[in-house]
């Protein structure tokens, strides 16, 4: 693993900031902090064709697609600014993120031609077939098989944990396409599979949150067209390693507590709350928040470069991740040391339900055993 120089955001993208904030001043306001705790697992189409009409959905897809022809780090301005006030983005997020840019990266022009722009309109969202049943976090294993026959690919398997899949119109999909799971990465390929296809069967599942953004996904004989296929036959695992650096290394890898953090701080605020420990409290989370998210912009800059900075968004996505995990755990310790202390409800109710998704963080986008492995051997320790 290389050194990863520190790098800043430039002021034509760092200028975006004030038309973001004005647009959410107009349209988040009034939706309570236990609500905005979900941004980027909150749905809600209507939020996203708005964000698609002031034209920040696609904003790094090329104008002849639809896109503005802006780079990643406008992205990441608006991904902050949309996190930070708790946005309910997981409409559009998995296509704008990582499903759009796949498809610009490996489709053919046809692809792109039909997806990227419904993508940038709001009128098409995606979700992502990664992981399967009883394989945990081994990606290489998956059995779901595309076989080809006349006219495509017959397709059977099941996907679980997928995100979103049951308001998903599409699904991108690493299957296997020649071998058995003994290959490993050879013989993968990705798919891209329409969901209203005869065939399909999404199944929501609740979380301990009460929440069901995540499904299982079963294919039975569902026939794809020829034109399924992203990318080269056989080549799903260097393609899927690189959609993965868009997913682990973003800021929304730092920011799934933030609004956790938000209202503890406006309470301290507003209630002259701030003992001696709060203050240590804070400051700690706040310089560890500032590295993280030096680091996060760092392995943008990489992208910006056409780098593939895959452990570098590995080691993001795991210490971002430690962190988001331990902003609940320190605020239960730090208010349950003053129980004569009653902080606002509001505050409580978002304190429960980010404690109860904490767990989560690590499994998304990759367990931290598997990132350590992945870590490990970039720096030649494995």
């Amino acid at each position: 693993m290389t050194a990863l120089p520190l790098s800043t955001i430039p002021a034509a993208d760092e200028a975006l900031r004030p038309a973001i904030r004005a647009f959410l001043a107009e349209h988040v306001p009034g939706i309570p902090p236990e609500i905005r705790a979900r941004s980027w697992m909150g749905f809600d189409a209507g939020f996203s064709r708005a964000l698609a009409a002031k034209g920040w959905l696609g904003l790094t897809f090329p104008k002849e697609y639809g896109g503005a022809g802006l780079g990643p780090f406008a992205r990441y301005v608006l991904v902050e600014e949309l996190l930070a006030a708790g946005a309910p983005v997981s409409a559009h997020w998995i296509a704008d993120r990582q499903s759009g840019p796949l498809i610009l990266r490996f489709g053919t022009e046809a692809q792109r031609r039909f997806h990227l722009p419904r993508i940038c309109r709001g009128e098409s969202f995606f979700c992502i077939g990664m992981s399967e049943p009883d394989t945990g976090s081994d990606l290489a294993s998956v059995s779901t098989r595309a076989v080809r026959e006349e006219g495509g690919w017959r397709l059977n398997g099941a996907k679980i944990w997928t995100t979103n899949a049951h308001h998903s119109h599409y699904m991108i999909a690493l299957v296997r396409s020649s071998g058995t799971a003994q290959d490993r990465h050879k013989g993968l390929s990705q798919f891209i599979i329409d969901l209203s296809l005869p065939g399909v069967t999404i199944s929501p599942i609740r979380d301990l949150a009460g929440d069901a953004h995540f499904s299982e996904v079963v294919f039975r004989d569902v026939l794809l067209p020829e034109d399924a296929l992203i990318g080269e036959e056989g080549g799903g695992w260097a393609q899927v390693n690189a959609e993965l650096a868009f997913e682990r290394s973003g800021p929304e890898r730092v920011l799934s507590s933030v609004v956790l953090l938000d209202a503890w701080i406006g309470w301290l605020r507003a209630e002259g709350a701030a003992d001696a420990q709060s203050t240590a409290l804070l400051g700690r989370l706040l310089g560890h928040l500032a590295v993280l998210r030096a680091m996060s912009v760092a392995v943008t800059d990489r992208l910006v470069r056409g780098e593939s900075p895959v452990v570098e968004a590995a080691l993001v996505k795991d210490l971002g991740t430690e962190f988001e995990q331990a902003i609940p755990a320190l605020l239960e310790d730090r208010l349950g040391a003053d129980p004569a202390r009653e902080p606002p409800a509001a505050l409580l109710r978002t304190l429960a339900y980010t404690s109860a998704m904490a767990p989560s963080y690590s499994l998304r986008g990759g367990t931290r055993e598997i990132l350590r492995g992945m870590i490990a051997r970039g720096m030649g320790l494995r």
